[in-house]
């Protein structure tokens, strides 16, 4: 099949290796960032640490101990942004993170984004694209794999390969679990320390621009939340057993909202789910799965 000028552009764009450096605090902080309260010191307290496995997302939109030092996050979207300068900003659609090993509690990952796939959702809809980032520690060694899949809304209708909707892994009926937590009022502000720095989820005025409230809650603050919530529900004190999380990205999440996360088991090892605003009802991920050994 011919490509389209606009694959053409994008084929193998990828950005340069990077390295950020870490330590047992930055685990605590993210843990933090993600809910962890004073019942959960495992994720806080330097003894006997364990790290939330979703920690590893950290690299995707980070600019914290990031070298070579960069002014504003560097994934393949925004690659994609400069190069085909699009007329509107670009939303997260998925994310999808594969556990490989435990993190350790102080090191470094070496990690760059590529874009693996690029979808046309039509004229009006928008453009889809896929990055891959496989992040290693310094020896080497693979310990996680994040995956994105972020929408154009103004790019679409090139005569690329259309993006087809995954079928939703929920079952129909009442979930089996349901747990039940609190975004708190300054949570965006404590997540953007963990390195995404985006103005829209600090800067009041930058988030009205885009049609929002005012600033609001990181989609991957939302995931790590449930992968600390699931964490504890499906297998309590271990987090090493994880090996993958997917969600889809649903509505936005302000601070200072309940939320509510249903589990629906599936088969051994491996659970649906949904995270909820308690207070509205509004699904903010949906399609959940979660697996684990």
């Amino acid at each position: 099949m011919e490509l389209s000028r606009r694959e053409e552009q994008l084929a193998g764009l990828a950005t340069g290796w990077r390295t950020m450096t870490y330590n047992w605090r930055d685990c605590a902080l993210y843990a933090l960032a993600v809910g962890a309260g004073p019942d959960e010191p495992q994720y806080t307290y330097e003894k006997g640490m364990q790290v939330l496995p979703t920690f590893g997302v950290t690299p995707y939109w980070g600019t914290v101990n990031v070298t070579p030092r960069l002014p504003r996050p560097t994934s393949v979207p925004v690659l994609v942004e400069e190069v085909l300068k699009p007329a509107a900003s670009y939303v997260n659609l998925d994310y999808e993170f594969l556990y490989h090993r435990p993190i350790p509690t102080a090191g470094s990952f070496v990690y760059r984004d590529v874009l693996t796939d690029l979808f046309d959702r039509g004229e009006g809809r928008g453009m889809a694209v896929r990055s891959q980032q496989e992040v290693f520690d310094e020896a080497g060694v693979l310990l996680c794999t994040n995956r994105c899949t972020t929408l154009f809304p103004t790019l679409g209708g090139y005569g690329g390969t259309p993006l087809v909707k995954a079928k939703s892994p929920i079952p129909d009926g009442l979930p089996d679990c349901t747990l039940t937590d609190r975004v708190g009022p300054a949570q965006h502000l404590l997540y953007r320390l963990t390195g995404d720095t985006n103005l829209v989820h600090v800067d009041r005025a930058v988030a009205q621009a885009r049609g929002l409230e005012g600033p609001f809650v990181h989609d991957l603050c939302a995931f790590g939340f449930v992968c600390r919530l699931a964490v504890k529900a499906l297998f309590p004190g271990q987090p090493e057993r994880l090996r993958r999380m997917y969600a889809a990205m649903k509505t936005v999440l302000y601070p200072d909202t309940p939320l509510a996360l249903e589990l629906w088991a599936l088969e051994p090892g491996k659970a649906a789910f949904r995270l909820r605003n308690d207070a509205t009802g509004k699904t903010v991920l949906d399609r959940g799965e979660i697996e684990w050994e």
